[in-house]
């Protein structure tokens, strides 16, 4: 499964790469994106594992940047 999720708070460049790295790590994870200029973060999980990636990866985000809110609908 393959989602799309917007992004709002101040991540640069280099905090960007951090939190992709550290995703990509995640178990079940395929691979993700993280655009800091569009502020956009994909997320390309396996099915059952996806959810569980996703509040992790939240959560990644929250630790390396905590100003930034990732918008999950």
């Amino acid at each position: 499964m393959r989602k799309t999720y917007k992004f709002e708070g101040e991540c640069c460049a280099n905090c960007a790469a951090k939190i992709e790295d550290k995703i990509s790590k995640l178990d079940g994870v395929n691979s993700t994106k993280v655009n800091f200029m569009l502020q956009r973060f994909t997320l390309d999980a396996e099915d059952g594992a996806f959810e569980n990636a996703l509040t992790k990866s939240i959560g990644i985000f929250k630790k390396i940047e905590p100003d930034v809110e990732v918008l999950v609908k």
